[in-house]
């Protein structure tokens, strides 16, 4: 059985993938800051977990494991920009460092989630893994800063792999509302709006949880050679939508619901339309997508309705993770580094 660490189990991701992991035969381990642990949706319960930090990882903590995914860090661009020393000092220099430990402890493959975001202001063209990063957020720069160093790590024995994710959506026991799918349809199912805060036409890669929890599975079940410090587009090319088009996927869901502009809607630069020929190509015997947007947009419909779901629900800190971040700030039960200023009740759940 294969032994795994995930780093960020707790989270949007993390909840989902840990199951498939398993399913899988998977042996899995998890650790986390448990920013986000009481953010549980539906029927879901928050389980019993212990606080780690990625920070404080050592190489020690990593003796006994055949591969380390990490998932781990600031999750976008807003969280990200409540300061960007901090967003680098965990999403950049806190990778790195830990791709560093588990190279001195002998783990042979490091599975890094990156983000398609990196591409930034790309414009129409199909952009594939060789394409200029030109990245535009915090957010982003890590995630460029982090694949460059932790690939000069790479030797004979030590095999990092990037999966550069498209903007995630669908249904998890963390659920987050900050994903634009995801937002989009509880806009529509609170309100029978479905409010556009930009002029809709930035291109966007969607890709279901369910389905990059797939390719990290992917990664860590193909052969070396198919994965050794590569980096890989996480998606389908067929699944580049503009953000008035998913719109319409949702008002066709959703009943009784319409789409409304921003009177003065946000001028957003980010727009990248992402080929994703190479992982269908290189690790298609691996990771086989079975999502699309409607079929997603349907699904949360349902569990929005099952969940009962309200304006308020939507709109509070629960399932958008920059209000949580703040909140805990605001509550001073994290400092300003964005570590816990106490160790009390360190076991949750």
């Amino acid at each position: 059985m294969t032994k795994v660490l995930v780093t960020g189990h707790d989270g949007y991701v993390g909840a989902v993938l840990v199951p498939l992991f398993e399913a899988a035969g998977v042996e899995v381990q998890g650790v986390d800051s448990l920013f986000f642990h009481d953010n549980t949706f539906g029927d879901a319960a928050a389980k019993p977990a212990q606080r780690h930090d990625i920070r404080d990882i050592t190489p020690e903590d990593l003796t006994s494991f055949d591969a380390v995914v990490h998932l781990a860090g600031l999750s976008n661009d807003p969280l990200g920009n409540i300061n960007a020393d901090i967003t680098y000092d965990i999403n950049y220099h806190a990778s790195v460092k830990l791709a560093q430990a588990a190279k001195a402890a002998g783990v042979p493959r490091f599975i890094y989630s990156s983000s398609c975001s990196m591409y930034g202001v790309a414009g129409d063209d199909f952009l594939t893994e060789d394409a200029p990063l030109n990245p535009v957020t915090a957010y982003a720069i890590s995630k460029v800063n982090s694949e460059r160093d932790i690939s000069a790590l790479a030797d004979d024995t030590f095999s990092p792999v990037f999966l550069r994710n498209s903007t995630v959506y669908g249904v998890s026991p963390k659920l987050r509302l900050d994903l634009v799918l995801n937002n989009l349809t509880a806009w529509a199912y609170t309100t029978g709006k479905i409010q556009i805060m930009s002029d809709g036409t930035p291109w966007r890669p969607l890709l279901h949880v369910e389905d990059m929890s797939r390719a990290f599975l992917a990664a860590v079940q193909a052969p070396r050679d198919l994965i050794h410090n590569e980096a890989f587009n996480v998606g389908v090319t067929e699944h580049n939508y503009r953000i008035r088009d998913l719109a319409d996927v949702v008002s066709e869901v959703v009943p009784d619901c319409e789409v409304v502009y921003a009177p003065q809607p946000d001028k957003d630069s980010r727009t990248y339309r992402v080929d994703f020929s190479k992982i269908k190509t290189q690790l298609g015997e691996y990771f086989q997508p079975q999502w699309d947007a409607k079929k997603g947009a349907q699904s949360l419909y349902e569990a929005f309705k099952a969940a009962q779901l309200t304006l308020d629900d939507f709109q509070g800190k629960r399932y958008i993770r920059l209000k949580t971040i703040t909140s805990l700030l605001d509550a001073q039960q994290l400092d300003s580094s964005l570590r816990w200023r106490s160790s009390t009740g360190a076991e949750h759940g």
